[in-house]
């Protein structure tokens, strides 16, 4: 009998996970990916000698990681080198700045200097955030394909930790009087493209995982991992073809039967997995009026995460700052307010910047450093004119940069240099430009997310940021591992 063929629309983190997990199985796989090389957000960028992650920057809860890799029977370890880093990263306000370690004593005593009794608020934090990440866990890693499975024993028991009604903001607020240090344990729902003032307050617990396993460097950065996944995918014998962008899903009669490429060509399936953007996937490989639920008119009435105005800058000098540094704006609600909210412009905004080539000489030529720029802005529901302000915009990061960091003179390092807005973010198939896909607000969580297998066409599975448990690359991991044991679990494998 002839192995179930998948195939997978999109070579990005959730789709090469399922499509390592399933080939180990038995299964055939196929991926079709339309840009050259895998990794989707999760793919490396290459301006002459210098290379950076086009999107996430660090690996949190490397456990799930590993544990993917393990049901393919592969050891992640094998094929990546993996830093943990101390600090985890620099939080950085404009008269202080705290270096953040998973070291709880030191951490506790750090903060301790800066804000008196927040030493005894993180340790509290710490306990009690352990509580409601043991309960949501086992949320986070169960499909949700009937409104019954709203009912069950894991949800119920973690109904109490739901912080219903209330937000991240609100929940530290039980931990830390002082606002800035809030902040520091708040700032985490960005992950999630969401303001801690409106995002739900069971994620407080994101920056408990931090502190608890870790943050950690995988040397040529997270690209690496999906070339990794691709070479596991080959080794047992599943097919990669770049450059083939899917035009449709063949749908007869409710249900996938294979995909037609852009050429035309018609490959047959006997499940396909989508790990293409979701709303953009829902808006383009379906012909015709076959969605209900996800039709154009319902989509648009969907909650959308933020964007990100991205610089990628090759720099000939090495600057002594840490790996990770967040900067905060001097006013950093009212910041959030104007991505989320207002959705315009802050003159005074908050910026990510990675600095990895002093650890990882891999990242640019001796001497020289591969900068990673990342700045929250509104998505293009904004209506803001990003062909118009690019090269402004550009110049008050750098500005913003020289006068918050140590790099005063980057204007005169800069040897290649590139930028995304969120107008090409929507431009390679981002909805909305909404680089975190759907928001996370109670009414787009768990059952009420779009399901793991397709609620709206048989044989068809979802797997990304934008199906269930969510966001992010360990929950996109635990969405590819869930859609593959679904599949598993239908042909008994």
């Amino acid at each position: 009998m002839n192995s179930p063929h998948i195939v997978i629309i999109g070579a990005g983190p959730g789709g090469l996970t399922a499509g390592m997990i399933l080939a180990s199985h038995g299964f055939k796989v196929t991926i079709f990916e339309k840009d050259p090389i895998v990794g989707g957000r999760n793919k490396y960028l290459q301006f002459g000698n210098y290379k950076f992650d086009l999107g996430p920057t660090f690996l949190m809860m490397r456990y799930v990681l590993e544990q993917v890799f393990q049901l393919a029977g592969r050891d992640v370890h094998d094929y990546l080198k993996i830093y943990k880093l101390n600090p985890m990263y620099r939080l950085a306000f404009k008269d202080f700045y705290l270096d953040v370690t998973d070291d709880h004593k030191e951490m506790a005593d750090r903060i301790e200097k800066l804000f008196p009794n927040g030493g005894e608020g993180f340790k509290y934090f710490m306990k009690r955030e352990a509580n409601r990440f043991k309960y949501m866990r086992k949320c986070l890693e169960k499909p949700y394909l009937s409104i019954f499975d709203m009912v069950g024993k894991d949800l119920m028991f973690a109904l109490p930790h739901l912080a219903i009604g209330r937000t991240v903001n609100d929940v530290l607020s039980d931990y830390y009087k002082e606002e800035n240090l809030r902040i520091c344990f708040c700032f985490q729902s960005k992950y999630l493209g969401m303001s801690p003032w409106k995002c739900p307050g069971a994620f407080a617990m994101i920056a408990y995982v931090e502190h608890e396993f870790g943050i950690d460097h995988v040397e040529g950065g997270l690209s690496e991992i999906s070339s990794s996944m691709a070479k596991v995918i080959n080794e047992y014998g599943g097919e990669i073809y770049t450059n083939t962008k899917v035009e449709r899903v063949v749908v007869d009669n409710g249900s996938a039967h294979g995909v037609v490429l852009e050429d035309g060509t018609k490959i047959k399936a006997d499940e396909v997995i989508i790990n293409a953007d979701f709303a953009y996937a829902m808006s383009s490989l379906f012909k015709g009026d076959l969605l209900k639920k996800y039709a154009p008119d319902k989509l648009k009435k969907k909650k959308y995460s933020c964007s990100t105005f991205m610089l990628y800058l090759g720099l000939d000098k090495l600057y002594d700052e840490v790996h990770h540094t967040i900067h905060f704006a001097d006013n950093y609600y009212q910041n959030t307010e104007d991505i989320a909210n207002r959705k315009v412009l802050s003159e005074d905004f908050s910026f990510y910047i990675r600095n990895a080539s002093l650890l990882d000489k891999t990242l640019a030529p001796e001497g020289h450093s591969a900068l990673y720029v990342l700045v929250p802005v509104p998505n293009n529901t904004s209506g803001i004119k990003w062909e118009d302000i690019r090269q402004e915009y550009r110049n008050k990061v750098i500005d913003r940069i020289k006068e918050r960091t140590t790099m005063k003179d980057i204007d005169n390092h800069i040897e290649v240099e590139h930028c995304i807005t969120p107008l090409d973010w929507e431009q390679i198939g981002v909805y909305n430009g909404a680089t975190f896909n759907l928001a996370h607000n109670l009414g787009q969580m768990l059952y009420f997310r779009p399901h793991n297998k397709f609620e709206e066409i048989d044989h068809c599975y979802l797997v990304g940021g934008g199906t269930h448990p969510g966001s992010g690359l360990p929950t996109i991991y635990e969405s590819a591992r869930i859609t593959s044991q679904l599949i598993m679990g239908k042909y008994d494998k």
